[in-house]
């Protein structure tokens, strides 16, 4: 690891230990209490691997590896150099890159910018609202900018009201192969809002359903024009999707409504959608624009209003605790413009990222596709994971991550018991991942990775299953099992400092004391997230 790379995290590392978040409910079930060291007789009761993978049932492949981050001994591994799809766990990595590249304290700012000056409240040239980069920015901050014109004496503009995102570059949807309408794969670009979602919600009258698309914030939720939603007599599909003359046209099942609901849909042109929200904010503060066009490019002139984000060590802790796919698409393409200067795509950013995850995490075959996981290309090995969470421990990623609480025997979350764990889940059909670090009661710190996976299965997933496929969620409680297991039983195994000649030194070395046997697959899915 670089010295430029460690120096920036150790600088961060002091204002990033934030409080805890609350109890996680994913891994562990069970626990087994730990004894002191001179009672050595509790280990013959921790489950071995073999018995660990058969209880739980899984089908598919099951890859793991820990080791102690102190001494850089490999503990225990099996199918360690094995490429599978990372999901969501690989946004810490992603975090990673960005705190490495673009600093802890980085912010990403939102500017009105006119051009020609301004007279008698009139902006003499263009208004132009330039995006950079802030995965956060919601309806509020554009109605906060909106007001900050208003006060500013601006009433119109005689040229035209632009809209630029190209500080990032711009696709159409984080993974092509997921379904149309599923919220957490929406359009990307250098301008983000509301996630990129637009609010669809119903309600049946005496002459039909009333409908509405919002892009609903907490104050502002200002209808959208950019998107239209139609209610059609049919069994189905649930939805269509339709680019028509730059909109995205909807239409949706009567029969599928019920009385009345309401759900996120994704926004597949991002900088449209904001300059369409920010035209209707700003004419219920009195302020004239014409209708949104793109600006290939940012001009010289005056700042009438901005938003600046929060410190990025903020931005991604939130997007570790929800695992917003959009943030952390963000944030990866910002590093790489950082590394590079320019970035063409969403592939080429991730591949940038590869790169600089073999120069400073030692990272031997890294492969992901885009920076959040959901795209089905994506394979890391529980080698590189494992192996590059260990290289950086104690400069500043464990404060981000969730808190993983070992379970009693009622299934009660054990927010008291002396094995402490941090880390990132992730969540696809049929793949199940965590990464993280483990502190043994006796204060020894492991990093690990558990990657499962039935490729096979989500393979014969079709494109419309991809929401809510047969055995996706059975199969996924399997994988918690597992991990649970896993990390109960590295919890006592390992418990007491060792010197490095006791243990292992390479993974597939590891003491693993049985062979498993194969795993299979199928995870949880919720109801609006294959990767949420």
């Amino acid at each position: 690891m670089s010295q430029r790379f460690a120096r920036r995290f150790f600088l961060g590392t002091a204002a990033a230990a934030m409080a805890a978040v609350s109890a996680w409910a994913e891994p562990p079930t069970t626990s087994l209490r730990p004894v002191g060291r001179d009672a050595d007789l509790y280990k013959q009761a921790i489950p071995n691997v073999s018995e660990i993978i058969a209880d739980s049932g899984i089908t598919g492949e099951v890859a793991f590896a820990v080791v102690d981050v102190e001494s850089g001994t490999w503990l225990e591994a099996s199918n360690s150099n094995d490429g599978i799809p990372p999901a969501s766990s690989i946004k810490a990595i992603t975090a990673l890159y960005a705190l490495d590249l673009l600093g802890p304290d980085h912010v990403f700012e939102t500017k009105l910018v006119a051009t020609g000056g301004v007279v008698e409240g009139e902006v003499q040239g263009d208004l132009i609202l330039v995006g950079g980069g802030d995965p956060t920015l919601d309806s509020d901050h554009l109605g906060q900018m909106a007001e900050e014109l208003k006060e500013a004496g601006i009433i119109g503009v005689k040229g035209k009201f632009k809209v630029y995102e190209g500080a990032l570059p711009a696709t159409r949807a984080i993974d092509p192969e997921q379904p149309d309408h599923v919220g957490y794969n929406p359009g990307v670009s250098g301008l983000a809002l509301n996630y990129n979602r637009v609010h669809f919600e119903w309600k049946r009258g005496s002459n039909g359903y009333d409908v509405t698309m919002e892009g609903r914030a907490a104050r502002y939720a200002p209808a959208v024009r950019i998107a239209s939603m139609e209610v059609v007599d049919r069994r189905g599909p649930v939805y269509t999707y339709e680019n028509q003359s730059g909109r995205d046209v909807w239409t949706v099942a009567k029969g599928a409504l019920g009385k009345g609901g309401s759900r996120w849909l994704p926004v597949r042109r991002p900088g449209p959608y904001a300059g369409d929200i920010f035209t209707t904010i700003a004419r219920s503060h009195g302020i004239k624009l014409g209708e949104a066009e793109l600006a290939e490019s940012v001009p010289e002139g005056e700042v009438l209003a901005s938003h600046r984000s929060s410190d990025l060590r903020v931005i991604l802790k939130d997007m570790l605790k929800y695992s917003t796919n959009l943030t952390a698409e963000m944030v990866g393409m910002a590093a790489s413009v950082k590394r590079l200067g320019k970035v063409e795509s969403l592939r080429a950013s991730a591949a940038e990222m590869n790169k600089w995850a073999v120069e400073e995490l030692g990272m031997e075959n890294p492969a992901m596709v885009d920076h959040s996981g959901l795209g089905d290309d994506s394979k890391m090995t529980v080698h590189d994971m494992a192996g590059g969470l260990a290289r950086i421990h104690g400069t500043g990623l464990r404060p981000l991550l969730k808190p993983v609480y070992l379970r009693d025997d009622r299934g009660r979350p054990e927010q008291d018991n002396p094995i402490e764990i941090d880390a990132k889940t992730g969540t696809l059909n049929f793949v199940s991942a965590l990464a993280g670090f483990l502190t043994t009661p006796e204060d020894r710190v492991l990093a690990f990775a558990i990657l499962t996976a039935n490729q096979d299965e989500r393979a014969k997933i079709s494109r419309a299953e991809r929401e809510r496929p047969p055995g996706a969620r059975s199969w996924n409680a399997r994988a918690k099992r597992v991990q649970r297991g896993l990390l109960e039983r590295w919890g006592l195994l390992y418990n007491a400092k060792v010197a490095p000649e006791e243990e292992a030194s390479e993974p597939e070395a590891a003491p693993t004391p049985d062979e498993e046997p194969a795993a299979d697959a199928e995870p949880e899915v919720e109801a609006v997230t294959e990767e949420s």
